[in-house]
């Protein structure tokens, strides 16, 4: 056990004091390193495409570190330039020679060539000791250890701590700490200020690192100034840039500005809150775009009586609608101005008059209601009036960092909105909940008198429209302001009025907290199946010590927080794993035995962590305004102890909302008895020394240091996937069963030839050999070879569908190419559908997929009890037939067991499924205010505009695509009506005489065919489209016009034959009833499907087609029509792709019988990842694409996202 103790000096005569360090992972005399086994490889990081997006050789890491833990590890937090190639130390009185610290010794230095005196980091030695040692140094100087030998005891158990995966510091303390201490590394100050430990006054930093800056989340204020001191609003996106630029996160509430309308001190009114907001938000953005591959870590807070307070709920979702109108605007714009473009040329001539062009008259009608404006219609008739014959219009989509959200604002932030109690009672009884104008506030204040609302709102409505916002953009989420402010220690500095980006830091403005996270599965021994809570309390000691430390040695952006740091002393020490550890133990996640191992955990934590603080505090003191919030401080403690016991609602301390504790009938009785006496210890220490720290714990997203620590979860979320895809270090990844799967199914009593069968059902076969929907010999039958099954058994680990099994890179483009007649670009394109392009079904290829990569899902599987399914639920559903998740309830509940016994708040997310309602968003709130949550953020599958549907849900819209669609509009194309209406008109006799005549004309016209002669010209050309010969038969009438064609294909199969000759007879009938070729050309030209690429042959006028079609109505429009704008492709022209069925244009339908139903084109752009993320989102991850790495292994992390390829966050480092 880690202690304080008293230490006589023989010397001086004076007590000194610090703490004894026990040894309980290392041991006296040895290298902690020596316990690992070390390898030294390659980290590379890919982008999708195969280009390298980062690379370091020869970096030793412990095992453990392989894949993903060493690439984040090696890419983020080793030190890439300035690390000298020899060094030596530099004396100072009372520290030992292994602790003082190191500068560049530049008389070596200057013997070694240039190009090697200074390098990089590439041992993990060097990493952990630059941490620990500069950690164990600043301790010792300030007296935090009794003696050298506890020092050298800290020092080694942080080292292994580290090393060993079992925790890790945020990632600022990775960037920063020891940079100055272990290679002498200086730099320019950058305006940070701290203060000093010995003479306490507040100091500005002279240069970049000997204060390292190791603080991940800041709170800071903003008043109601435009300009001028820091607080003003223009100084705190200055102060936040300054934050955003190295890697922290920060927020702010922003009510004590003025709302729309409100009066200006020097005339005039207010423009609003959100004017400003925009501003900030724009600031954010552009710092994203000029440095980094992700947005700013930014949290926007504001009060609920602010009197912009609807308009700030509905910012972000008005915002994400004009995103859907941009992509959905600029395709319209697509369509119809070049329609219009189209229409106003007549056989090769322009013509603008609407009364002598009724294509022009239509294409207008239906530009205008489509809501083209007319001034741009009148563009595009101008444009082809000075000869224009097209536009192109930039094509916008809905990925989160395209163009189109680069254009909204409130983009680049989390939003939330602060909960009083009083509003919760408001709602309940169906009241009003009123708005007050910031100015009115203050007068009111001043003048100590009520203050007078502006307007007034239904609670009750305004509680819905709040969820509904939610249910659409994942945003606001809610604080619960009254229990926060019910749990601060320290009310007497001021109210908590906001939290950092994540929402688990909430103190007073102005203030930071530095972050680390333990790893609970270390602590499980699968074995015995028990937890180590006394190595669990050691780390902890360790940590709290370890983020005290870090405090003294901090730097700070500026004054104000580097005082309130100081004076306050906040930590932020957390757990991650929750979820893997109760698979482990085969335990639900949702479950009361669940809620209660959470609670007692994270009850341990915080007592130890506070019983810690109490015990510095006994030798270095209470934190400097501790005294005036001393009654306040205690009193929160005895609730948290009394949450440990779970005492009746009624025995809490000033709480409206009493806690969940901890079920003593479901947690297990050494988890209970230590939770309990560990609160037992931090209040009686606490009364007699008081604390060192106002808080000590949060529960933080620990994205990227969960990579690091090889974590299957982060913080207290679920697993999000029974398979796991592990980077190797060699490159490739390998497709495993979630390690939690096999224990629980151990533990829950199944043997082991029925857990493997249950395994198999999750992961599949991995071998092609069984399997009868492509079977072996159908591959062989096509030119399979045994070196062709040989790749694809060997690649089957590292790809995730079959569809990726069989990409032209894994079987050899040589192979596809001249066995499999496949062209150039099918191979060149990475999601390929070989397998389609042999022939086979979906269904057949669906059937692969799941004999070899399995269901992805355990339901159904063989053996497992209905009852042990829970065991096994994620945060999503498996696979495309998986059903099962975690309810949201289970998020709430989680959460709440732990809220009571954290000092700050927990960054979680509630996750729901995309069928949930608004009810059950708004319930969610609910649940999480009567559960005595903090916060409560909700996502919604599906909410944001950014991710792609799930499987089910876009079958249904990509099977519109092939319906017929009826046409009602008048400006639409002909049909028998109107023409027979139309030839009346021009008829020179009266109406009556004139209605017969026309309709016998038109019927007579529409019905008669015109049969080609027994004996006509015939022309055939031989071409090859993509690798497939084709041969082309056209005849024509004696006058010269097109009236048959005939399709003959070389590639095999005979429904493919059939169904290229029976559309050649479609056609031919068409044009032999009149309809014009110019309809078929406009109608099939750029129509995309396989095969398609390079055009060999023919009349050597088209290079290249997108199709056999688009071939086809190429030769027929050069040689019938003379359109030579088609006889050259470019590859623009190869972007946009359609998949659905053709348009039929106005002068064909005119001239079909019975066309008052037609078939509509839908033209779709689609996001070349569209697959890829679909394939992610089966198998639990998001389905957004890393920015970083381009990978697709995206899973929610908080509030925010990380990349499980690359580690990359789009929150906090």
């Amino acid at each position: 056990m880690t202690q304080s103790k008293l230490k006589e000096d023989a010397a001086h005569g004076e007590g000194e004091q610090g703490m004894v360090i026990e040894r309980r992972f290392t041991q006296v005399g040895k290298d902690p390193f020596d316990q690992f086994d070390w390898v030294t490889t390659d980290f590379t990081i890919n982008n999708q495409d195969g280009s390298v997006v980062f690379k370091i050789e020869d970096v030793s890491l412990p095992v453990g570190f392989e894949g993903v833990p060493g690439t984040v590890c090696a890419q983020k937090y080793m030190r890439k330039a300035g690390v000298p190639a020899a060094l030596r130390k530099v004396p100072e009185d009372g520290v030992p020679t292994w602790l003082q610290r190191s500068v560049p010794d530049e008389e070596k230095l200057q013997k070694m060539d240039v190009d090697v005196r200074f390098g990089a980091e590439s041992d993990g030695r060097l990493l952990f000791r630059r941490l620990a040692g500069t950690w164990t140094y600043w301790g010792w100087k300030h007296g935090y250890f009794v003696s050298e030998a506890d020092a050298k005891a800290y020092f080694d158990e942080m080292c292994y701590l580290i090393a060993s995966q079992r925790s890790a510091p945020n990632s600022p303390q990775w960037f920063n700490t020891g940079l100055h201490w272990a290679y002498g590394i200086e730099g320019p100050a950058q305006g940070h200020w701290y203060v000093d430990p010995v003479t306490e006054e507040d100091k500005r930093s002279v240069n970049a690192y000997e204060h390292p800056q190791p603080h991940a989340c800041f709170i800071q204020s903003v008043q109601d100034n435009l300009v001028g001191d820091d607080d003003s609003i223009m100084g705190l996106w200055s102060r936040e840039a300054l934050l955003f630029k190295f890697g922290s996160g920060t927020g702010s509430n922003f009510s004590n500005i003025r709302g729309a309308g409100e009066p200006l001190s020097g005339g005039g009114t207010s423009s609003g809150l959100l004017s400003f907001l925009k501003i900030g938000d724009r600031a954010a953005g552009a710092i994203k775009s000029g440095g980094t591959t992700r947005r700013a870590a930014k949290m926007v807070t504001l009060d609920l009586d602010h009197p912009d307070i609807e308009e700030f709920i509905n910012w972000k979702q008005s915002e994400e609608e004009k995103v859907s109108a941009l992509v959905t605007g600029m395709a319209t714009l697509q369509e119809h101005c070049n329609a219009v473009l189209d229409a106003v040329w007549v056989d090769g001539e322009a013509n603008s008059d609407v009364k002598a062009n009724p294509a022009l008259r239509n294409a207008m009608v239906k530009a205008m209601r489509a809501k083209v404006t007319p001034s741009h219609i009148q563009r595009m008739i101008d444009l082809a009036m000075q000869g224009w014959k097209g536009v192109d219009f930039e094509m916008l989509d809905t990925h989160w960092q395209g163009e189109a959200y680069a254009t909204v604002s409130g983009q680049n932030s989390n939003n939330s909105v602060r909960v009083p109690e009083e509003f919760m009672q408001a709602v309940a009884e169906g009241g009003e909940w009123n708005l007050y104008h910031r100015t009115e506030k203050v007068n009111a204040a001043e003048e100590g008198r009520p203050a007078e609302p502006c307007r007034s709102l239904d609670a009750k409505q305004f509680w819905d429209d709040i969820a509904y916002t939610a249910w659409a953009c994942a945003d606001p989420g809610v604080q619960f302001d009254t229990t926060i402010n019910e749990w601060h220690t320290c009310p007497e500095g001021g109210r908590i009025n906001g939290s950092n980006p994540c929402s688990e830091y909430m103190f007073l403005d102005d203030t930071a907290c530095n972050l680390a996270s333990i790893n609970l599965l270390h602590y499980f021994d699968m074995a015995s199946q028990t937890f180590d809570v006394e190595g669990f309390r050691h780390s902890i000691r360790l940590w709290t010590t370890t983020l005290e430390i870090s405090v003294l040695m901090a730097q700070f952006p500026s004054q104000s927080i580097s005082r309130k740091s100081y004076d306050y002393r906040t930590l932020g020490l957390g757990y991650c794993n929750i979820g893997s550890l109760l698979m482990h133990m085969g335990i639900p996640y949702d479950d009361p035995r669940g809620f209660a191992i959470c609670g007692a955990l994270t009850a341990i934590m915080t007592g130890e962590s506070y019983a810690t603080s109490a015990d510095l505090a006994s030798f270095l003191g209470a934190f400097p305004r501790y005294e005036e919030n001393a009654d306040h401080m205690l009193r929160v403690i005895r609730n948290h102890r009394r949450a440990a016991y779970n005492v009746p609602a009624e025995e809490y301390e000033g709480l409206s909302v009493a806690p969940m504790g901890i079920d003593s009938k479901k947690c297990p009785r050494d988890l209970l008895e230590a939770a309990r006496l560990t609160w037992d210890r931090a209040l009686s220490m606490g009364e007699e020394h008081g604390y060192r720290n106002a808080q000590t714990t949060v529960i933080a997203p620990t994205g990227t240091i969960g990579l690091v620590m090889a974590c299957d979860t982060t913080g207290v979320e679920p697993q999000f996937s029974l398979v796991q895809f592990k980077t190797l270090a060699g490159g490739g990844s390998l497709r495993i069963i979630n390690r939690g799967v096999t224990s629980a199914l151990k533990r829950l009593g199944y043997n082991d030839v029925q857990a493997t069968e249950i395994v198999d059902h999750v992961m599949g076969t991995g071998s092609l050999e069984r399997c009868e929907d492509v079977s072996m010999q159908a591959l062989s039958k096509m030119g399979f070879s045994e070196e062709e099954f040989a790749k694809l058994e060997a690649a089957i680990d590292s790809v995730i569908a079959v569809r990726l099994l069989f990409a032209p890179r894994v079987i050899g483009e040589e192979f596809c190419m001249k066995t499999l007649g496949m062209t150039q670009e099918n191979c060149d394109e990475p999601l390929f559908d070989t397998l389609g392009y042999l022939g086979f079904s979906a269904a057949q290829i669906e059937g692969a997929n799941l004999h070899i990569f399995g269901h992805l899902s355990i339901e159904n599987a063989p053996h497992l009890r209905a009852e042990h399914l829970p065991v096994f639920d994620c945060a999503t559903p498996g696979g495309k037939g998986g059903t099962r998740c975690i309810d949201w309830p289970a998020h709430v509940n989680m959460m709440a067991a732990a809220q009571p016994f954290i000092s700050g708040a927990i960054s979680k997310t509630i996750n729901m499924p995309s069928n949930a309602t608004i009810d059950d968003v708004r319930d969610a709130y609910n649940l999480s205010h009567t559960t005595m949550n903090k916060a409560c953020a909700v996502y919604r599958d599906g909410s944001k505009l950014s991710q792609p549907l799930m499987n089910t849900q876009e079958s249904v819209f990509t099977s519109l695509m092939d319906d017929d669609v009826e046409e009602e509009e008048e400006g639409g194309p002909l049909t028998v009506q109107k023409a027979v209406e139309q030839v009346a008109e021009a008829l020179p006799l009266p109406p009556a005489q004139a209605a017969p005549v026309a309709e016998a004309f038109v019927r007579n016209y529409i019905a008669t065919r015109n049969p080609l002669p027994a004996v006509r010209d015939s022309r055939t050309m031989k071409a090859s489209v993509g690798g497939h010969t084709i041969y082309l038969t056209s005849s024509k009438y004696d006058d010269g016009h097109l009236g048959e064609i005939m399709i003959t294909t070389s590639k095999e199969g005979a429904a493919w034959r059939s169904l290229l000759n029976q559309f050649a007879i479609a056609v031919s009938i068409g044009l032999q009833y009149g309809v014009p070729l110019e309809a078929f050309v406009k109608s099939f030209t750029f129509q995309k499907f396989e095969p398609s690429g390079l055009v060999i042959g023919g009349s050597n006028r088209v290079k290249m087609a997108t199709s056999i079609v688009d071939y086809i109505f190429r030769e027929l429009a050069i040689d019938y029509l003379g359109r030579n704008d088609l006889a050259h492709v470019t590859d623009e022209d190869m972007v946009t792709t359609s998949i659905s069925r053709p348009e039929i244009t106005d002068d064909g339908v005119a001239r079909t019988q019975g066309g008052e139903k037609r078939d509509v084109q839908l033209t779709l752009d689609v996001d070349p990842n569209t697959e890829m993320r679909q394939m992610a989102r089966e198998r639990g991850f998001t389905g957004d694409i890393c920015d970083e790495c381009g990978g697709s292994q995206m899973v929610r992390n908080g509030t925010c996202l990380k990349c499980n390829a690359c580690g990359a966050t789009t929150g906090c480092s």
